[in-house]
């Protein structure tokens, strides 16, 4: 019977790695036993010595998103999680642990984790995933970004996962687009962790949002639903876009005005891992410098403009030059090498000015272009 389940489960959503889902596969065959049983006696499958299955769990054999969030491989993470725990350093491991024990006891703790580049925010976060998904329970992973979302295992935009309204900024008490009765809303009901990165861009009102949805899913008044939820980012990078908003609006939408953040426990990180690997001195200069200007304790001049010291920069005084020094003998040595390609980059703020430069450098290469 179960390998008849198999088999129309594999029909059905070929997405599905069956093999991670033998819990449902099993729930599935005990509910059509029951069926059989009740229709010829009325009697339970209890009385006939075999556990009862759970018609909460046979209805969500036909959710596709509940399924996805099942199939990790348990395996895998396993020997994943057994392998990087043992290279936390102290302030990871304490964040790791707490966490944890957060999601093991239901405390449902909301947690903000302050963590500059290259700290190693996303080896942590990923790491807390893989530790929860492999005693196959459902941690939700979302980003404020697309671009952020490919380094999270199983990233989602947080507007794709959790249907955020679209304009945040003119709505005082948002809430997610999702029904009690959906089947996102199961994934949520069943979720033991959320993990939301690069939080500081996004706007107070999303995270707002969830925590009015997840009380609603979950039939609690706890913080989030009473479950445990991990968002993180750091303060002195990008706050949220307001559209023609002024430096006050911009405040106003970020995550530390919101009225749930005197409920949010701060943890930090602050060893550079680069430098505490590399042991790199030039490494750990320009970290302190992107502290110091992110905590406004570098000095500025009359223009409020900081200066980079010379050692970490070389100053350019036109596009040419800083082409030339970025991608140096481009038409000659290295326009067929990829990894020599990916290894650098020019950035600028306008989507124009960056067409304006691959045009420039596309042009040094000498062939055509397909």
């Amino acid at each position: 019977m179960s390998e008849d389940v198999k088999r129309q489960l594999v029909n059905d959503y070929p997405e599905i790695d069956i093999e991670t889902i033998v819990d449902v596969v099993h729930n599935k065959c005990l509910v059509l036993l029951e069926q059989v049983v009740f229709s010829m006696g009325n009697h339970s499958l209890h009385q006939f010595g075999l556990p009862s299955p759970s018609h909460d769990a046979s209805e969500l054999i036909v959710n596709r998103d509940y399924l996805r969030e099942l199939s990790y491989d348990v395996e895998q993470l396993s020997k994943l999680v057994y392998h990087n725990i043992t290279k936390l350093n102290p302030e990871q491991s304490q964040v790791y642990y707490e966490v944890i024990r957060s999601v093991d006891s239901d405390s449902g703790r909301v947690f903000f984790l302050d963590a500059p580049g290259g700290t190693g925010k996303t080896f942590l976060m990923n790491l807390l995933l893989a530790s929860v998904r492999m005693h196959k329970k459902i941690a939700i992973s979302v980003v404020s970004s697309g671009i952020a979302a490919t380094l999270l295992d199983g990233g989602k935009t947080a507007h794709s996962a959790f249907k955020l309204p679209i304009n945040l900024n003119f709505s005082e008490t948002p809430l997610c687009n999702i029904s009690k009765q959906s089947d996102a809303a199961h994934v949520l009901k069943e979720c033991k962790l959320i993990v939301w990165d690069e939080a500081t861009m996004a706007h107070k009102g999303g995270v707002e949002a969830l925590d009015r949805t997840l009380q609603d899913i979950r039939s609690s008044n706890h913080l989030m639903g009473g479950m445990t939820v991990l968002v993180a980012g750091d303060f002195r990078q990008t706050l949220p876009v307001v559209p023609r908003g002024t430096r006050a609006d911009e405040v106003r939408a970020c995550l530390k005005s919101s009225y749930l953040w005197p409920k949010i426990q701060v943890k930090s990180l602050r060893v550079n891992m680069r430098v505490y690997l590399r042991g790199d001195p030039e490494a750990e200069d320009f970290s302190n410098l992107l502290l110091q200007i992110g905590n406004g304790d570098l000095q500025e001049d009359d223009d409020r403009k900081v200066n980079i010291p010379n050692n970490l920069c070389s100053v350019v005084k036109d596009l040419k030059s800083l082409s030339e020094q970025i991608y140096p003998n481009l038409n000659i040595l290295h326009s067929e090498n990829l990894t020599w390609l990916n290894e650098r980059a020019i950035l600028t703020p306008k989507n124009d000015t960056a067409a304006s430069i691959n045009d420039s450098l596309l042009d040094q290469i000498p062939t055509e272009m397909a």
